[in-house]
């Protein structure tokens, strides 16, 4: 018989095999897994938060439940005053800065690549004003860590906030009522920007407005089948009014628009349908109603009738062309972004 190796249990390698039960080869069963060190990145976007940052800073948790090792960053959009400084002073971790003012959104996408690169497997956004209870952070982290979800978002109660006007408590309603609307996700806070990441939620997300993240994240991960839940957090008294709503008309109005084009983005071909389909509708009544007064003898004089019909059905036809066209282009987006997310895996690794 041929002569075999084989592995003892005690870890060994025996002698040759001859047949018998004491020297046949023992299965290894049972082999433990060594656990992944968890890394929660807290990330702070900031312009202009000297005064603001110590009490928020002072808040932050430095250790937590399940987690081994956690970091703070601060993302500095372009300060004129002493936050970097400040920061420092205060035990931040690491300091982004962003050579000008690029906006909020682009400073929170740029702290999701740069805690990726830290190598986090969770990273937990909140605003620099400290409007946000960050005892919430270990339930946010919790939630990912349970697999509950991919992204959670700490949901205010909008209603017994006392500094927030009537007004602001509407939109931010109406907010969360339309984004619920296209996405599909029932979060009653939509534009709160407390939130809890995980790493591949972090990098599935592409950030293309320049005035806020909020609403247009949680479209993205409704239409990507990103699992989003809501936690509701308590809130801070205000240290200053809202940089962010300066002008009602002005913040409903970029609002609106970063909806519209994040709708037509990721769901194009409802976007140009619908539309046509009511155009296609109404042409066709219009032209029906034109063709049965002409069979009757009393079609003359309504000729405007015929051509509204006329304008109305080919407006429909340009419409559900453009929607065909646009959801191809959809389809070759989805691709590249995942192509894109494959890049990142690789890119986004820890820093050595």
């Amino acid at each position: 018989m041929t002569a075999r190796r084989f592995l003892r249990a005690d870890g060994a390698v025996g002698g040759k095999f001859d047949g018998t039960a004491d020297s046949a080869p023992i299965a290894i069963v049972g082999v433990r897994e060594t656990r992944k060190a968890i890394k929660v990145v807290i990330q702070i976007p900031c312009r202009d938060e000297a005064d603001q940052l110590p009490g928020t800073l002072a808040d932050l948790p430095s250790a937590l439940p399940g987690v081994d090792e956690v970091e703070w960053l601060v993302i500095d959009d372009g300060s004129t005053d002493e936050t970097v400084s400040v920061a420092i002073a205060h035990g931040v971790h690491a300091v982004l800065r962003l050579p000008e003012n690029r906006g909020l959104a682009r400073a929170f996408s740029a702290g999701l690549e740069a805690a990726c690169r830290r190598g986090a497997d969770i990273i937990v956004n909140l605003d620099a004003d400290n409007q946000y209870d960050a005892g919430a952070i270990p339930a946010l982290v919790a939630a990912i860590l349970a697999g509950q979800a991919d992204i959670v978002v700490g949901c205010r109660p909008i209603e017994r906030i006392d500094h927030f006007p009537w007004w602001k408590k509407r939109l931010q309603r109406f907010g969360s009522g339309v984004v619920r609307l296209i996405s599909g996700l029932r979060i009653d806070d939509a534009t709160s920007g407390f939130r809890a990441y995980s790493r591949d939620a972090a990098m599935r997300l592409n950030i293309y407005s320049r005035y806020t993240y909020t609403l247009e994240t949680l479209i993205q991960a409704g239409q990507t089948g990103l699992r989003v839940k809501g936690l509701p957090v308590e809130v801070n008294p205000p240290t200053r009014p809202s940089r962010l709503i300066r002008s009602v008309p002005r913040y409903v109005g970029r609002s609106m628009l970063t909806i519209l084009r994040t709708f037509l983005t990721y769901r194009p071909l409802e976007f140009f349908l619908l539309p046509s389909a009511v155009c296609a509708t109404a042409g066709i009544a219009i032209g029906a109603s034109f063709a049965f007064d002409y069979l009757r003898g009393q079609g003359e004089g309504h000729v405007q009738s015929l051509i509204l019909a006329a304008m109305l059905i080919l407006i429909s036809t340009i419409g559900a062309a453009l929607g065909l066209l646009a959801n191809q282009l959809a389809v070759n987006r989805r691709l590249l972004e995942e192509q894109q997310q494959s890049h990142r895996r690789s890119e986004w690794r820890p820093n050595a």
